[in-house]
């Protein structure tokens, strides 16, 4: 396990249990009581937790405004080869020497590593979107500016003027809450508004969706399909709803999950 993935388990835990002695967490991540410390230790200079006798607990924070979505290391482990043939296939449409946007989610998270090799311009709003392609690749990277919701892992401005009003983009690639026949959707109106704001800066939508995304989840409405140029799925997205999204004139690329490779499969426009 990655010092980063037990950093995320020991606070979930923390969260979950409001104390916890340094014991359960050796047996939590099978990591042992000395590198368990040294974790404890940087947490607690990051200002996330406090040590208190026998144990650690969750430092007291001025309260957050809670988002209506998934925590990020939740999202992370869920669909994983389905995120990953996706992201394949987004990746390939990026060009060296583009500007593009990445939108924060799990599945933008696993494209990151696609683009390690690239040379692009990259404007984001996802903390470890940024912290992957910073610590990864040559690509040059910008953040929107605001304020870290952990959970997620999103920086939200509450400014209608900000630093991304300055940024151009050939693409936008999204990942959201769900996809239903009215288009786009995002559970949380302040979510729905940061990437309202990017969509703004960009020339082209490329929705990056896995199959999952198709159930009603959320009610608020990103886009319509007239904005969105291509949509990125795989082949359990429902047929019906897919021949409704290309009747709209969005080009549908279905990503094709292998064993050894991540080939894709193009769909003309209707």
């Amino acid at each position: 396990m990655h010092e980063r993935e037990r950093w995320q388990l020991i606070l979930a835990q923390v969260r979950q249990r409001g104390v916890i002695r340094v014991r359960d967490l050796v047996n939590a991540t099978g990591a042992s009581s000395a590198t368990i410390r040294r974790d404890l230790t940087k947490l607690m200079e990051m200002g996330q937790i406090n040590r208190i006798h026998g144990g650690i607990e969750m430092r007291e924070m001025p309260e957050q405004p809670h988002l209506a979505t998934r925590a990020f290391g939740v999202s992370q482990g869920l669909n994983v080869a389905k995120k990953r043939a996706v992201a394949a296939a987004a990746a390939q449409l990026c060009n060296d020497g583009e500007s593009i946007i990445l939108n924060a989610g799990s599945t933008m998270w696993y494209m990151a590593e696609f683009l390690r090799q690239k040379q692009l311009q990259i404007l984001t709003n996802s903390f470890p979107i940024a912290q992957e392609l910073i610590a990864t690749s040559n690509n040059r990277i910008i953040l929107a500016g605001g304020e870290v919701y952990r959970e997620q892992g999103i920086i939200l401005s509450p400014f209608d003027e900000d630093a991304i009003q300055q940024f151009t983009a050939s693409k936008m690639f999204m990942s959201c809450s769900s996809i239903t026949s009215m288009g786009v959707i995002e559970g949380d109106p302040l979510v729905t508004r940061s990437e309202t704001k990017l969509l703004s800066r960009a020339d082209k939508l490329i929705v990056v969706a896995d199959s999952s995304k198709f159930e009603p989840r959320g009610s608020m409405v990103v886009c319509k399909f007239s904005r969105v140029h291509t949509l990125i799925t795989d082949e359990g997205a429902p047929a019906e709803l897919l021949k409704h999204i290309r009747d709209q004139g969005v080009e549908v690329i279905i990503a094709q999950e292998d064993m050894n490779s991540t080939a894709t499969k193009k769909f003309s426009v209707a």
